[in-house]
Parts: C-alpha cells; structure tokens; sequence
C-alpha cells in the first residue's frame, strides 16, 4: 500500500470539507455531538488560543486527564500547531506526575480534575506552589524552569490557570492566517505525540512518535477490521494509551469514521452507549469484556449492530473471544499485538481467520511492517516454530526516547529492527504466537508494569534489604504484582506498611496486591536471581496461607 504523508490536521480538514454534517465525537451519556466541520472548528480556535499563550511548533504540552469531552480538541490543535503532546496516565501520582513534568521539558500542562481518589488541581499545586501568586502565563517555576502555563479543561476558575473557555474565546478573535501561516512550519514527519513506557532501569522514557508514525498505523489498523466511513466505534479505553489513540481515533479520523466515547470505563454505560448510537465497533481489554457480559442488565440491551472491535492489551482466552462474538454479535473481532515504540501495532489478526487463529495467536504482520522473530544472540531470523525474540522494522518505529540516545540505540539494532523484549514463534501459516519474555514485566489488564520501577521505589523503605518485585498470575487480570521482600536484620514490616508506603506516591495499579516476606531469593549456580521462579514461590505461599489468587 502507498503510505499517507499527512498530518493529524491534514486528515480532520479533509473530512470536514468531504463530510462536514457527519458525526465526529459523540458522547452518548450526555448527548454531546460534534461534526466534523464543528469539531475542526473548534480544534482551530483552541490552537489559536494555545498560540496566543506561547505555545508554537515543537513545544511539549502536557494533558493529564481522563477522556473528558475536549481531550481529542487537544490532542488535533497542538497538532494543527506542530506541538507535541505528551500523554499522562491518569494513575499518576504526585512522584510519577513530577518525573514527567521535568523530563518531557512540559512548557504548558492541561489538566482535568482528576479520578475518583486523585486531585489533580491539589497535585499540581503541590509541585507548582508559585501557580496561586503567578500571574497567568507568567509562572516561573524554579524546580520546573520549563513550565510557563497550566491549563485547566472545562469551564471552572482556578488560581493561576487558564481554563478551556477562555483559550477557545481568545482564539475565535484571532485570524485564521495566523494559524495557516503555522502549519507551514512543520511537516508529517514531525514528533506529534510523546507517550512514557514504564523503564526497565526504574525511569519511564519518552517516546517519540511522529504524524508519520501514528496516522498510518491507525489507517491500517482500520482497514484489517474493514473500516469504511459508516463505522461508529465505541472507544472506552484511555485515550492517554495507544489503545485510545492509535488503535481508536488514528483509526477512525483516517478512516472518516465516528468515535463513540466514555469519560470513563463504566460497563453499563458502554453497553447503553452501544445500544442508543448503534455501533459498529467496540474495543476493550479482556476485563472490560468480562465486565460488560456479566453486566446484570446486558440482556437489556440491543448490540446486534455490532461487527468487529479489537480486544487487546493481554491474552485474550478463546472462551472470551467465543462468547464476545455470540452474544456481542462481535463476530469479526480482531486483537492487535505491538508496543509504544512501533506505534503501536506490529500484527493484527484478521477478520476473517478461524477462531482458533484470532484467539491463540497474534495474526500476521501489518501491511509495510517487516515482523521477524530474531535469535537475540545472533541477530538472525529463527526457522519457522522457533522461539526468538518479537521484531520490527518499518515506518511504524518510534522516532527514538526523548533524550535517552543509548536507551534507543539499545532497542533498535544495527538493521533497524525494533526489539520488543516479548518472546515469540512464527507458525507455518505466517501468523505469530507470543510465548514469554525476555524482559520483567508485568500486564495487569492491559497496563505494563516494569518491576524494576516498583524495586526502586520499595528501596526507599529503610527496613528493606532486598526487594524483587515479580507477577502472580490472576484470573481477573492476567498478571498482579507480587513484591518479595528480604528484611534487614532485626527490623519488621507487616503488608499493610507496604501498601501504606505506597499509596498516593505510586500509581494503583502498580501497588503490590501481595507481599511475601522471605529469607532468600532463588539463584542459579552462578548466583543470578531467577525471577521467573518467584511466581511458584508465591502461589506455593499463598497456598499455605489458604489463598487462592483471583
């Protein structure tokens, strides 16, 4: 296929003039609807506004929210300006959101109020005191000198902050040349988008990823579920993901489709949301699934206008897949297999292959990729059937870490070739199946949880002598951390000081759901831990102490 060499901005106007009374982004719970004329026009008056308040072509805007209404008016008008946007997870809390803050040199932040247990008005306070005496625009952060404006998304007034309003109304007086003269200053291969992988050494990394990048990956994402213009896709993963914005809005806006979206994962809202807009996708990873199903009220609902969708983020179970497509009408369910840094998809399986190759294998590779499995000792290709480490190369691969050359060099090889760290075999019929890892992480429902991170931070407790942090298999959630911890002599901890340490300085999904207390940890001969016996030593104590995981 001829790849596209568009811009985010490029894609949204070309719809908007071909199709400008089509639904665009609709929100179901709160029959909210935009255009795409009405949203182009909306995203033109917000990047207006951002340029009036300093922000042009190369500057990292941070948004820190959950799928709030105007989160997609963000991430197309820093694109129309050639900003960068860099996603944060809405886990964070206040240690994680200040690392990001500091490294991605943010010099504007956009942010909702927060989560259900998360202020992000009270954090962001906290790790910018100057906000409540800076005159708006002017804030001059001594612990953050990059940090010139924090937005807030929505209509509410806070100290030192613009809000969305203000900046849509600052724009709509502003002349549209300016902002055509701005597009001229960048192109398609530009970084648009910097997403932060949890890092092996304990540090979250930057990945850059361009307009080039992400568009064509969503648009052949699209095209393997059959994507045309009619497509309503419900989208109720976070869209500070791949999932949400790769694998869904790169997908529908270059497909010209419509996004059906959720603030939040609610199972009944997504089934009602199915039902009211008649969709004809829906995504989600294998818990969301789970829920929706179990939901008592689904059989109250009308989702026969469903046909396809992407379950990813963890191994889907074939008995999943199978009741997905018989009660959910899913029958052309397809699962997407990648990381991050390819932006993200690798293979996808397709729609029209057996159940048996959707649900035990990953698919084939995507159009334009070159996916190999590779003998990570000698850089060579593995025979069919033999295990080797999951490898990329294409147009899909990042454009590097922000400011981390030897953490690049170190994932792309002399040829080019991505290395997933994800152990896998290629099948005769061309498909590939994961088998294991050569990297330490965990994914817990579809979150990637690096242990080294978590180690780190466990280190900061002075009782703790050692600490491994490893995966404890779930029925829920596939995988949850478990944390092995060797004590200093004479000192005590109990779990609950654990878990207390970690609350509200750690995400919560990253918090160990078990604690094991152990003399030694076990080495081979020559003295390495082997981690990947921790997991039988956890569920051997769990065992004795009559649990079984969930």
């Amino acid at each position: 296929m001829q790849l596209f060499e568009k811009t985010l901005g490029d894609f949204l106007e070309y719809w908007a003039e071909k199709t400008p009374d089509k639904e665009f982004i609709v929100y179901s719970d709160r029959n909210l609807r935009f255009t795409y004329s009405e949203f182009n026009q909306r995203v033109n008056n917000l990047a207006k506004g951002l340029m009036a308040i300093g922000v042009k072509e190369g500057s990292h805007v941070g948004i820190w929210a959950t799928n709030v209404p105007d989160w997609n008016t963000f991430l197309f008008a820093t694109a129309k300006i050639g900003a960068v946007l860099v996603t944060v997870n809405t886990n964070y809390k206040q240690h994680e959101l200040e690392y990001l803050v500091d490294n991605a040199d943010l010099h504007t932040l956009c942010i909702s109020s927060g989560t259900f247990d998360t202020d992000y008005l009270e954090m962001t306070y906290t790790m910018l005191p100057e906000l409540k005496t800076s005159q708006r625009g002017n804030l001059k952060s001594k612990k953050l000198p990059y940090m010139r404006n924090v937005v807030y998304i929505g209509q509410e007034k806070h100290r030192g902050m613009y809000n969305t309003a203000e900046l849509l109304l600052l724009g709509s007086t502003m002349e549209d040349q300016l902002l055509e003269e701005q597009k001229k200053k960048f192109n398609c291969y530009d970084v648009v988008n910097m997403q932060y992988t949890s890092g092996t050494t304990g540090f979250p990394k930057g990945v850059m990823l361009t307009h080039h990048n992400i568009t064509n990956n969503g648009y052949c994402i699209g095209q393997s579920m059959k994507f045309t213009e009619n497509e309503r896709v419900c989208l109720p993963v976070p869209l500070f993901h791949c999932f949400g914005i790769v694998l869904g809005m790169m997908a529908i806006i270059t497909n010209g489709g419509c996004a059906v979206l959720l603030e939040r994962f609610d199972p009944l809202v997504v089934l009602a949301s199915v039902h009211k807009e008649k969709c004809t996708a829906l995504y989600g990873v294998p818990t969301m699934f789970i829920a929706e199903l179990n939901h008592p009220m689904f059989n109250m609902f009308d989702l026969s206008s469903l046909r396809t969708g992407i379950m990813a983020g963890s191994l889907c179970p074939e008995w999943l897949m199978r009741e997905v497509m018989d009660k959910m009408y899913m029958r052309e369910i397809t699962s997407v297999y990648g990381l991050t840094e390819a932006s993200p998809g690798m293979t996808q399986s397709k729609v029209d292959d057996p159940l048996e190759v959707r649900a035990s294998t990953v698919g084939s590779n995507l159009p334009e990729i070159d996916v190999r499995v590779i003998d990570p000792e000698t850089l060579e290709e593995c025979p069919v059937g033999v295990q080797g480490e999951m490898c990329c190369r294409g147009y899909n691969i990042m454009k590097g870490y922000y400011k981390m050359p030897e953490a690049t060099a170190a994932i792309i090889d002399k040829n080019g070739f991505l290395h997933s760290g994800d152990l896998g075999v290629k099948t005769p019929e061309g498909n590939y199946k994961i088998t294991g890892r050569i990297k330490d992480m965990i994914i817990r429902g579809g979150e990637n949880i690096y242990p080294r991170e978590i180690e780190e931070f466990l280190y900061q407790m002075p009782q703790i002598k050692d600490v491994q942090v490893a995966a404890v298999p779930s029925k829920k959630y596939g995988e949850e951390v478990g944390a092995f911890i060797i004590l200093k002599p004479g000192e005590t901890l109990q779990e609950s000081d654990v878990k207390d340490f970690c609350k509200g300085k750690i995400s919560r999904h990253k918090i160990p759901k078990y604690i094991f207390f152990i003399d030694q940890f076990p080495l081979t001969g020559s003295g390495k831990i082997q981690k990947f016996k921790l997991k039988d030593v956890g569920l051997e104590l769990l065992a004795k102490q009559g649990i079984e995981p969930v």
